[in-house]
This record gives structure tokens, C-alpha cells and sequence, in this order.
């Protein structure tokens, strides 16, 4: 049988295995299959490279670019998923889990390549926040604003998700424009191996972008600088030993950890046997304790149910966990296959031994139990193990031990605040799920708990059917936690940009505000519309271009009219005393949406044209309010302009109302869709 060498990709060529590498063995035959590592390997030439051609290289592209980019390496890798899927067979992992990896990776990219052109800016500076009034007059403001990191991201993962574990970190590293070094675990590297290679093939990747060490990273930590990303997810041991290096401390490193993880589940007292709720929960343990043979950083290693609740659940969960067939993750009838390696297994037969010091197993003997198509001895196989807790209260092991394998502890509890004092015993977990279908419940617990969990899920028979699973982090919401969970965070949306991105606050004057971040601040220098901006295309429109309008007298007639036209006859619009006696209200006053709908009249350009479609406001606020006699005008601003595809972007206008004082009355920001080209489509 040929053995594998698993190259390592530095500073822009491939570099064979070499002294110092290690064998990896296939997780199913215990058969040595792959050698990877290079002691040689020059980790300060990959850092230079990285930060002086990846860097440069992917800052000259903006957001959009980036997004656009992702997106392309999404569809590249789906075309090429199946040489993927029979790669990380060797690794256990049956077809159910390839997908949760390597379709779960490729989708959590998708979803950032859309982010980055839905929320961020064709531009190379993103924008934090609103502006900060800094002065009274506004001749001072503030602005925050995050720039792209000059340095280089080192994502070090874990081997239980070879290809999510790379592209979940991966993704939003190369939308904030840092290149980033990537570390795989060394038992499946060959699978990250082999998706480097295909995203550096598809030619999409700018160079210096990502590289690739298969193996050990040297004294890498030890030349890292401000401008340097740490992200790493593993155990909480190699976790403290990284992020205490001196250099990493001395420079105050961004390192941010996912680690160790407790997690848990509650089964809510409305959950008895026979409800929805029940089998749910059912469900949703045994999935956890067979996806990846248990060998998921969310994987539910705790079961809390209320007390009495105990046999029925273990009566339940023991029949599932009992009919679930585990062999060779090829064989189209396995629904389990193997942990990644016969050394893992040990490992988690050893912490299951310590966890047996204050449980009984109650399911799942690990020395006697069938594996189908496979030598049970020779491979890393083991049952899904079930154990019962019956004292949790004078228990310790069960609340920090992990046995990071399909292994699963029940307890009971009395009332809710004792389910929450048991759940916070793991001192900091990715997930905590809860099945309930009471509302006072979930509230009570997030109270209670949220404090110490980076994600509570909850679900019941209303969102069963939608809902994604306790154990699936989602690219739009956070994943993390505090306490011996690393206290870091990934993912959530563009939240997980930022961490590759410096947050600076930015301070002047409207026009510098505006010149730095491509983005009309109110107080500006006004660029005068050579013609009416609604007559001019996408590319023609200029930030800050602006036209006044003239003033427009709001009558009475024109407010008894609104009112009963569209039925709002609010007192303070129809009753003068009434409205007198309101602290708001100087007597009978216009309607905040006549005043929209008069200024829309002042400002649209009402002929075909390239402004295909307004699709809502933002930000509207009334600050003075408006009688009959007063005349109103419009200022119409061209805030921002965002690309959207290649027929039209949208355009964020800053829309001012004032009254014949020139006091500000209203102001919003209005959003249209405005053609590339003028085609003469219908602008309405």
C-alpha cells in the first residue's frame, strides 16, 4: 500500500514531508496510510510572504471583490465536493458527516460571500456605527471605522472537521482582507490538503492569500506581531500553552480560542413522556452522540431532565442508540463509523473511565458490541456510551470532563434553578440547548444561564421542523463561549470579520468624515446635482450630490383630508384642545406621513428613468412637529452607493425636512435601486 505524503504549501510552492513528519493511520483499519510534516519547513519566509504579497494583494480588492471571490471558491469546491467525500472516509466519517463537514463548510462560505455584498461596502473601509455628534454645532464629529489587519491570520484547527474547521475561519479572514496560514490537525490534514489544493488550482486565490502547513508550525508564535491573528480550536490544554507564549503576551496577540466545551441539554418540565417535546429530545441527543462518533465541539455531553423523568428517558434514548448500526462509514447501512484514530479512542476511553467514578453506563459496552464491515479491534470503533448520574449535586468529574467521543451523561433535576446551577457547573460551553414548549421556561433559563454559554437553542414543537440542531453552529450567529469554552468568538456574520479587522475611531470634520469613508455625513460640503439626481444613472451619481427644493404650505384642508382619506384621526391631528393639552403638541399638527408623502412630492422626478424601484427607509425620526401654515422644503442628498449585481446598485439618500425657519422638522434616509445604464425602464 503507497503511503501518503501530505505536502504543506509555503510561500507560494509545495513542499514534500519530510524529517520530523508523522504517520497517520486510517481510522477504520488502523493501517498506516499518510506521513506529514517538515521540521524544515521556513515559517518566517510563509509570515513574510503573507504580509508582503497575500496582504497588499488582497487589499487592493474591496469588500464586494472579496465577497465575490468566496463565492466563486464556494461553487469551485461544491463541483469537486465528491473527491472530498471519499478522502475523509479514512477519517471515520460516514457520508452524513462528509456533508455536515465539507457541504456545512462550503455553505458557511456561500453565506459570507453574501454578507460581504449585502452588509459591507464596495469599498476598502467599513463603517462601525453611526456618527457621534462630538460638538454642538456639528463642525466636530466621530466616526468609527475598522481597516484591514497588516498582517497575517494562523488558523489552527482541529481534527474532527478537517474542511468546515478551515473555510468557518477561512471565509471571514479573506473578507476583511488579511491572508491567513492555515494549520490543520495532523491525523486529517490530508483532507484539508486536498481542498488547498483544489482552491489554489481554481486560479481564484490572489497570491500569498493561503498557505498551508501540514505538520508542526516551528517557532511561528514567536514572530507574530500586533498586526497578527491567532484562531485556534482544540483542547483547552494546548489552548493556555499557545496563548501563553511571551510573544503572544508581550504584544498582545489577538488569539481567539475555541475550546473544551461541557455541553448541555435540558429537557423542560413540560416535556413529559409522550409529548412532541420527549421525543424531540430524543432525537436530538442521539444525533449528537453519533454525527462524527460524538467528535463535535457542540456535541451534548450532558442530559439534564426533571426528576422521575430519568428511566423513561434512558428507556427511550438506550432503544435508538441500541438499533444504530456502526461499521465501515463506506457501507451504505452505517450510521456510525469510526473515532479518528485508535489513539482518540483511548483517550476517550480513559475520560469515560473517570466519568464511571460517579456514573453508572447504562448503554453501549465498549468491550462488547458489533461493527459491521470492519475489525472492531484493528479500527478506532466504539458503541455511543449512555451514563446515568443519579447524585450530580456531590459529583465534579461529570462537570469537567470531556470524553470527546460519543459519550453522554444524564442527570436529574428538581426545578429549573437547579437545572440552571447544574448546567453553569461546566464553567463556560459553546451550546446549551433546552427543550421546552413553555415560554416562562426559556426565559427563566436564559437568565439564568446565558451568562456562562455562547449559544442557547431552544426548540419545541413549533420550530422542529425548521430548526438546524442543537450542535450546528450557523455562519450568521456567534459561535464561542466563555470559561473553559476559550471565551473567543467566530462566525456571526460580519461580527467574525471584524476580529481580522482594527476598529479606530475617526475624528474631524463632516467633509473629512466623508472623504474617508466614501459615506455623506450631514454637515458636508454639498456636491450641486447637474441635473435631477433621479435622471441619472447608478455610475453617474456622485456622493453629496444634493438638490433643494422648493417649499410646499401644509393647510388644514390637506390634514382633515389625510386623516380621513386613510383613517388616522388621531386627536392630535382632528382636536385642537385635545392636542393642546398634549406636552407635544403646540394644538392641531400635520401627520409624520403626510409629511413623508408631501415630501416625496417635492422630490421625485416622476418620468421614466434609471431609478427602478424605492425599497424602504431607514433611520426616520420627527423633531419638530408641523400646523397648518407652515411651509416645508427638501433636501435630497446622495449618501451612499452600494453595487448590487451587474444591472443596478442601490442608493442610500439622506432626505431632510425643514419648515420655513429652516428648523429640521424630519429626516430619513430613503433606499432606491438605480439602473447602471439609462434603458428607459419604469421609475416607479
Amino acid at each position: 500500500m503507497t503511503i501518503q505524503g501530505v505536502k504543506s504549501f509555503a510561500h507560494g510552492q509545495w513542499i514534500a514531508a519530510g524529517e520530523g513528519a508523522r504517520d497517520i493511520e486510517d481510522a477504520v483499519t488502523g493501517k498506516i496510510i499518510a506521513r506529514a510534516g517538515n521540521n524544515s519547513l521556513d515559517v518566517e519566509a510563509m509570515r513574510h510572504y503573507a504580509r508582503k504579497v497575500g496582504g497588499p494583494n488582497l487589499r487592493k480588492l474591496t469588500f464586494h471583490d472579496r465577497a465575490r471571490m468566496l463565492k466563486a471558491l464556494a461553487m469551485y469546491l461544491s463541483e469537486h465536493k465528491e473527491a472530498l467525500y471519499q478522502a475523509s472516509y479514512a477519517t471515520g466519517a460516514t457520508l452524513a458527516d462528509h456533508q455536515f463537514d465539507i457541504d456545512g463548510g462550503i455553505g458557511t462560505m456561500f453565506v459570507f460571500a453574501s454578507k460581504g455584498r449585502r452588509e459591507m461596502p464596495d469599498e476598502h473601509i467599513y463603517i462601525d456605527g453611526e456618527v457621534e455628534q462630538l460638538s454642538r454645532s456639528g463642525s466636530f464629529q466621530g466616526l468609527h471605522v475598522c481597516t484591514s489587519l497588516q498582517g497575517v491570520a494562523v488558523h489552527i484547527n482541529a481534527f474532527n472537521f478537517p474542511l468546515w474547521g478551515m473555510l468557518e475561519k477561512l471565509a471571514p479572514t479573506l473578507l476583511a482582507g488579511v491572508p491567513a496560514i492555515v494549520k490543520p490537525a495532523t491525523s486529517t490534514c490530508y483532507v484539508t490538503e486536498l481542498a488547498v489544493q483544489l482552491m489554489l488550482d481554481s486560479g481564484l486565490l490572489p497570491e500569498g492569500a493561503l498557505q498551508l502547513v501540514s505538520g508542526g508550525i516551528g517557532n511561528l508564535l514567536d514572530l507574530l506581531d500586533c498586526q497578527d491573528v491567532v484562531g485556534f480550536t482544540g483542547s483547552a490544554s494546548t489552548a493556555l500553552m499557545l496563548r501563553s507564549n511571551p510573544n503572544i503576551l508581550k504584544n498582545s496577540i489577538r488569539f481567539v480560542a475555541e475550546q473544551d466545551s461541557l455541553n448541555a441539554s435540558i429537557l423542560g418540565p413540560d416535556a413529559v413522556h409522550g409529548t412532541p417535546e420527549f421525543d424531540l429530545m430524543v432525537k436530538e441527543v442521539h444525533r449528537e452522540m453519533t454525527t462524527k462518533a460524538g467528535q463535535k465541539c457542540t456535541a451534548i455531553r450532558r442530559v439534564l431532565v426533571p426528576h422521575g423523568s430519568a428511566d423513561a428517558v434512558i428507556s427511550a434514548l438506550s432503544a435508538r442508540l441500541a438499533s444504530t448500526v456502526i461499521g465501515d462509514p463506506r457501507l451504505e447501512g452505517t450510521r456510525m463509523g469510526a473515532l479518528v484514530s485508535n489513539s482518540q479512542k483511548r483517550d476517550v476511553l480513559a475520560k469515560a473511565a473517570i466519568i464511571a467514578t460517579e456514573a453508572q453506563l447504562v448503554c453501549g459496552d465498549p468491550d462488547n458490541f458489533e461493527v459491521s464491515g470492519a475489525d472492531a479491534d484493528a479500527g478506532a470503533f466504539l458503541p455511543p456510551m449512555l451514563f446515568h448520574c443519579s447524585d450530580p449535586d456531590n459529583a465534579q468529574r461529570i462537570h469537567d470532563t470531556e470524553a470527546f467521543g460519543p459519550v453522554t451523561t444524564l442527570m436529574e433535576y428538581r426545578d429549573i434553578e437547579h437545572a440552571v446551577e447544574l448546567v453553569n457547573r461546566g464553567q463556560g460551553s459553546l451550546v446549551a440547548s433546552v427543550i421546552t414548549h413553555d415560554s416562562a421556561v426559556a426565559r427563566q433559563i436564559t437568565l439564568g444561564a446565558a451568562a456562562y454559554h455562547g449559544r442557547l437553542y431552544f426548540n419545541n414543537r413549533d420550530s422542529m421542523k425548521e430548526s438546524t440542531g442543537h450542535g450546528a453552529p450557523m455562519p450568521h450567529m456567534i459561535h464561542g463561549g466563555p470559561g473553559r469554552a476559550g471565551g473567543g468568538e467566530e462566525l456571526g456574520g460580519i461580527r467574525g470579520v471584524k476580529h481580522y479587522m482594527q476598529r479606530t475611531a475617526i475624528q474631524g470634520s463632516p467633509d473629512i468624515l466623508t472623504a474617508i469613508g466614501h459615506n455623506w455625513v450631514p454637515g458636508a460640503r454639498e456636491v450641486p446635482a447637474p441635473a435631477h439626481p433621479f435622471t441619472r444613472t447608478f455610475h453617474e451619481l456622485d456622493t453629496g450630490e444634493t438638490i433643494h427644493t422648493e417649499p410646499r404650505v401644509v393647510t388644514l384642508e390637506d390634514i382633515e383630508l389625510f386623516a380621513n382619506f386613510t383613517g388616522d384621526t388621531f386627536y392630535a391631528h382632528m382636536d385642537e384642545e385635545a392636542a393642546k393639552r398634549n406636552p407635544f403638541f403646540p394644538g392641531r399638527v400635520a401627520h409624520g406621513y403626510l409629511l413623508l408623502s408631501f415630501a416625496a412630492g417635492l422630490f421625485v422626478e416622476p418620468n421614466e428613468g434609471p431609478v427602478l424601484a424605492n425599497t424602504g427607509l431607514d433611520n426616520l425620526r420627527f423633531m419638530k412637529p408641523v400646523q397648518a401654515g407652515d411651509a416645508i422644503k427638501v433636501r435630497l442628498t446622495v449618501k451612499k452607493k452600494t453595487p448590487r449585481n451587474d444591472e443596478y446598485g442601490e442608493v442610500r439618500w439622506h432626505v431632510g425636512l425643514s419648515n420655513q425657519e429652516d428648523e429640521l422638522v424630519a429626516e430619513y434616509e430613503l433606499l432606491t435601486m438605480n439602473a447602471y445604464m439609462n434603458t428607459g425602464r419604469n421609475a416607479g
